[in-house]
């Protein structure tokens, strides 16, 4: 139980890639970290790009940062969606900014970039979304994986091993 004591949250919104929320719920919680489904209302429920749904567990408004040691951004069209929602963006934020890690896939660039936190930072993401990533100031690779700090990026839902593998060793080298 490699994260045991580990409290991670991942944002939910309506249009997200299937394999970029549940292959890490999953993993995460198989490592020992508890995972909250987080979204606007706190009880809302969001369907992927195929109908699936997940329903968030908390508002993001009334997440305790101070208890979170990571936030996971899934892909899809979500992030289109998460970027407009201000609850959304601080709580990312915030996250950063006391440390804890911001681990994003595919189109989840968007969020950070919204949430002003990439400037000078090393990330990839799937290729649409690169000339907004150098817009925002980060510095866009093509890995299957970039870890800068406490940011953990990866491209698309091949990357999804390597990327899991990442979020932990920065979940447990980041307290």
């Amino acid at each position: 139980m490699e994260l045991k004591n580990k409290k991670i949250v991942i944002l939910g919104e309506d249009i997200y890639e299937d394999q970029e929320l549940w292959y890490p719920y999953y993993r995460m919680r198989e490592a020992g970290a508890q995972v909250v489904i987080v979204g606007l209302t706190g009880t809302e429920t969001y369907h992927s790009k195929y109908g699936y749904p997940v329903k968030a567990e908390i508002a993001a408004e009334a997440v305790d940062v101070n208890a979170v040691d990571a936030v996971i951004i899934p892909g899809g069209y979500a992030p289109d969606k998460m970027r407009r929602h201000p609850a959304m963006l601080k709580l990312v934020r915030e996250v950063y900014e006391k440390g804890g890690v911001v681990a994003f896939i595919c189109h989840a660039g968007w969020v950070p970039i919204s949430a002003g936190i990439l400037r000078g930072r090393k990330v990839t993401s799937v290729s649409a979304i690169k000339d907004d990533l150098v817009n925002a100031g980060a510095e866009w690779l093509d890995q299957e994986v970039v870890v800068d700090g406490n940011l953990v990026s990866s491209r698309s839902p091949a990357d999804l091993p390597a990327y899991c593998r990442a979020i932990i060793a920065a979940l447990k080298s980041h307290g």
